[in-house]
């Protein structure tokens, strides 16, 4: 703002309530500039008035701000930009380490006798502790209060760094625990829509942006502010005063037409949405929302769908600013913002009216609301959407996988009795028929009969139900859905119905004010009644925080080979994440999660088969106690308030007793203490040279992991449980300890050891380098080829090492899919890993690689690992690596033991040239700090 060129003359003054703000106005830059900005996508505009307010000639220049007002919807992106969000936002598990990562900057220039100081956020940026807490107590009244302290005890020493580094750095706010999941915290108080700042005397006024270190940082988008989620190592350079360096995207419309019928959810808009947009296939674009259906969707179920932009592949799913956006503010306690955000998005063209003309777009597709439908997506992705009514067979199909994959023989009339079963309604959860282990019940295959402690006898099935968990930002910001989850309860305890006893359940909310409206409607004594109990603010079931399932469950399940159930309210239900034990996960609605814990069974169709038995012998269907529409609308018009809102984020910096009595560290370098197991110095710049050595060639490089499509950040890099026989398990024993104190390998970020010892190590990954075995191992190849071995992953990579061979990953489409995780990029360069070769990378962890100077390298259309014939067991060569471009196309060759070779040409995954500066100095990170040297 204060170096601005202004070369388009677009500097105005605007007054709002008799206060002057200064802005840069499109108007006055279309008129100047000779651009016609009426059908430029809402988003763009964005985008085109950050250029305009950081035009300085060198890092955005005249041309940029041209290039993107003169867009053209379908060409293929080639103009990079530079992009500075007004704030960063982070959560804990991935604020840890980023928080490392600064102060071990601060230690390598105090070492290089630079002032420490000067690494310090020049952006402001907020904090919130939400992804520690997990479901040890449940079903309770004191779960809440004894999570909370088991919370604390795990992490004393994470939550003592970052009081630290609240009181290190500037412009570093710190939200603490048993406050709400950083997204919704985000949604209903940090956002401004129109963000102010003081400058050299004036005010300025300018659109509200972020990035944050959760890919769901979208969720902000369904209040019409741009933000999408970034690796920790990129907003690590943001808070450095590093542009996000991007290409001018294509932007996808989304026309909504039409209104949800009633016992349609947002949750079932979202799902159908997701599933949608990922056959699209909108990786790496914008999504933009509009048409008349917008004006039946409030912010709470747009932010519902900008949730799972992720889930989707978009970078972001944005909704325009209108009178749905002021009403919100007004609801959640920020009316003193409305007649700003109101009066500058009008003069800017940024206020979206009904009959407004619609922008043109990069390609477009439509949904009528009403033909929405309730629906489920499972077993493990987000995106493979199922109609309540399928949703049986889904799980029975997905039965005879899993059994297939571990050996059980099933004969062909099995299978098809199996998926062709339905007919007369179940009367009984099957569990609660004791029957003999190698007996079949129907579609259910083996049932293993169980006693629990307090002596309930009953068997647990294939299609189980052992979690259900009201949990995530994606749902518990949503008043409507989280209402009609008590109504259904209440609606259940009144016909005299139970949560079966295998069930885990549990109630997450992402925010205190879910809290209030819940006890004020009367509805949280209902929840409570199905033992839905309070169990704390944050993020748990859905990002695998979970805990422990009850021990005779685990043997019952591990004895049986039984692939049972979760269902949850969340936006995420990938392989090994909600709980290792667990085979199959459906995201469903938070009324639907209440009713399938009724069920106990996943393998039941809900539109036919009846939820139980009420004490007068009468089934009961979901239709019977489904909430009316009316009824859930009424509730939250009467019981959600903006002095809920404003009596919850009244102190949100202050925290409790727990927060306020820690010991803190003081002083701007941080004491790294030799026997924490939590904090340790990342390994990243100790070694570090003011220059950069040449890049080189990759020369005899052995084939670490060979993965196929679909890998996830989870899969390269858990944020669950930690196995006590793992590599990162032996660790933590070696220093003493014990299993039970192991916590996450979230919660463990900020200890680089444990973190490369858990890349690779989900026990749910497939490496096709030892077919048909499951976990985190791998072929180990003596360096004549001659010899092989069978080892965890890591510990190849360590042999590896100490041989001085470089390392590559072979993998398919969609690598990197799921959260923006830095350590899965993190983790794979200490592993010894060059380059990562794939069909098709996600979006943020393909910029995660470049930040960490991993080689991200494409297949040519056409080329798989299978079309070419590689098998892993070659040597490789990457050559010309000393006079890269970006995107250009290299050559790779192939030998093998036997003398025979080969080659395929890749395209260079590095997208800009800001990415090859980046890239040439070994990581985003390295080149700050040397900017920072100079």
């Amino acid at each position: 703002m204060g170096n601005t060129r202004n070369s388009f003359d677009s500097l105005v003054t605007l007054e709002v309530s008799g206060k002057k703000y200064r802005y840069h106005s499109l108007q006055a830059f279309a008129k100047s500039a000779r651009i016609d900005l009426s059908r430029i996508p809402f988003s763009l505009k964005i985008l085109l008035e950050n250029l305009l307010r950081r035009e300085d000639g060198v890092t955005v220049r005249k041309a940029d701000i041209e290039a993107l007002a003169r867009w053209e919807p379908t060409a293929l992106p080639d103009r990079e930009i530079q992009f500075m969000p007004a704030r960063v936002l982070l959560q804990d598990f991935t604020g840890v380490p980023a928080v490392a990562d600064l102060a071990a900057m601060r230690a390598a220039l105090h070492r290089l006798k630079g002032k420490p100081s000067r690494i310090n956020p020049l952006q402001p940026v907020d904090l919130i502790i939400d992804h520690s807490v997990q479901v040890d107590r449940y079903g309770t009244m004191a779960a809440l209060q004894e999570n909370t302290a088991i919370e604390f005890e795990r992490n004393r020493e994470r939550y003592q760094f970052l009081r630290w580094g609240q009181m290190a750095f500037d412009n570093f706010r710190v939200v603490p625990p048993k406050t709400g999941i950083c997204h919704q915290v985000n949604l209903e108080y940090l956002a401004h829509v129109a963000m102010t700042a003081e400058l050299n005397g004036a005010t300025w006024v300018y659109p509200d942006t972020l990035i944050g270190t959760d890919s769901h940082t979208t969720m902000i988008n369904g209040l019409g502010v741009v933000g999408w989620g970034v690796g920790g190592i990129e907003a690590e350079a943001a808070m450095l005063g590093q542009p996000c360096s991007m290409l001018i995207p294509q932007v996808v419309g989304f026309r909504l037409t039409g209104k949800l019928k009633p016992g349609a959810t947002a949750t079932d808009l979202v799902l159908t949405v997701t599933q949608m947009l990922r056959r699209k296939g909108v990786v790496g674009k914008f999504v933009e929302f509009f048409g008349p259906g917008l004006a039946s969707l409030s912010v709470a179920d747009r932010a519902t769908i900008g949730n799972m932009a992720p889930e989707y592949g978009a970078t972001i799913g944005i909704f325009p600013v209108d009178e749905q956006t002021t009403a919100y503010l007004r609801l959640t306690g920020r009316g003193a913002l409305v007649p700003l955000v109101e009066a500058y998005f009008k003069v800017q063209g940024l206020w979206h009216t009904p009959d407004q003309s619609e922008s043109a777009y990069s390609d477009s597709l439509e949904l009528d609301l009403d033909t929405v439908e309730p629906c489920l997506a499972g077993p493990s992705r987000p995106q493979d959407r199922l109609l309540l009514k399928d949703v049986r067979n889904s799980f029975r199909t997905s039965l005879i996988t899993f059994m297939q994959h571990e050996a059980v023989k099933l004969e062909k009339e099995t299978k098809e009795r199996w998926l062709g079963e339905g007919g007369s309604p179940m009367t009984v959860a099957p569990e609660l028929a004791v029957v003999h282990p190698d007996r079949e019940l129907g579609a259910l295959g083996r049932c293993m009969p169980l006693r629990q402690p307090d002596g309930t006898a009953y068997s647990l099935c294939h299609g189980s139900i052992v979690i259900a968990a009201i949990t995530s930002c994606t749902n518990t910001s949503n008043p409507s859905v989280m209402i009609a989850a008590g109504l259904l309860a209440r609606n259940a305890v009144k016909r005299g119905l139970q949560v079966k006893p295998w069930v885990k359940t549990s109630l997450a909310p992402g925010s205190k004010v879910v809290a209030d409206y819940l006890v004020s409607t009367g509805l949280m004594s209902y929840l409570e009644g199905l033992h839905f109990h309070l169990i704390g603010y944050g993020c748990t079931t859905c990002i695998g925080n979970s805990g422990p399932l009850a021990e005779h469950i685990v043997k019952a399940i591990v004895d049986g080979g039984l692939a049972v159930a979760a269902v949850l309210s969340g936006n995420r239900n990938f392989e090994g994440r909600i709980n290792s034990y667990v085979r199959a996960n459906y995201l469903a609605s938070p009324p639907l999660a209440v009713a399938y814990a009724l069920a106990g069974n996943i393998n039941i169709d809900l539109t036919h088969d009846p939820l139980g038995i009420d004490p007068n012998g009468q089934l009961v269907f979901l239709k019977d106690i489904w909430p009316a529409e009316e009824e859930v609308t009424e509730l939250v018009h009467n019981h959600v308030s903006a002095g809920q809102f404003r009596n919850t984020y009244g102190n949100v910096f202050t925290g409790g007793e727990l927060w306020n009595g820690l010991e803190t560290p003081i002083g701007e370098l941080y004491r790294w203490q030799k026997q924490s197991t939590y904090i340790k110095e990342p390994p990243f710049f100790t070694n570090f040279t003011a220059v950069p050595a040449p890049v080189a060639d990759i020369k005899g490089a052995r084939v670490l992991v060979l993965l196929g499509d679909s890998v996830t950040t989870d899969h390269i890099s858990p944020a669950g449980s930690i196995g006590k026989e793992s590599p990162a398990g032996r660790y933590l024993i070696s220093l003493g300890v014990k299993p039970e104190e192991f916590n996450s390998y979230g919660s463990r970020r900020g200890n680089h050891e444990v973190m490369v010892r858990g890349t690779f190590a989900n026990i749910r990954i497939r490496n096709h380098l030892v077919p048909g075995v499951e976990g985190g191992v791998t072929t180990w190849k003596s360096t004549d080829g001659k010899g092989s071995e069978q080892m965890f992953i890591y510990d190849a990579a360590m042999r590896y090492h100490e041989a001085k061979v470089p390392l590559i990953v072979i993998a398919g489409k969609e690598y990197g899919t799921g959260s923006s995780r830095d350590w899965a990029a993190k983790g794979t360069l200490l592993m010894g890993v060059r380059a990562v070769i794939a069909e098709s990378f996600e979006r943020i962890h393909r910029s995660n690689l470049v930040g960490m100077g991993i080689l991200p390298l494409q297949f040519l259309p056409g080329d798989t690992c299978s079309s070419l014939g590689l098998s892993g067991d070659e040597l490789f060569d990457i050559e010309g690596l000393t006079s890269l471009e970006p995107g250009q196309r290299i050559t790779v060759k192939t030998r093998l033991s036997d003398g025979s070779s080969g080659q395929f040409s890749v395209t260079v995954r590095i997208d800009t040239p800001n990415e090859l500066d980046y890239f040439c100095h070994g990581g985003i990170l390295s080149y700050v700090l040397r900017q920072t040297l100079k």
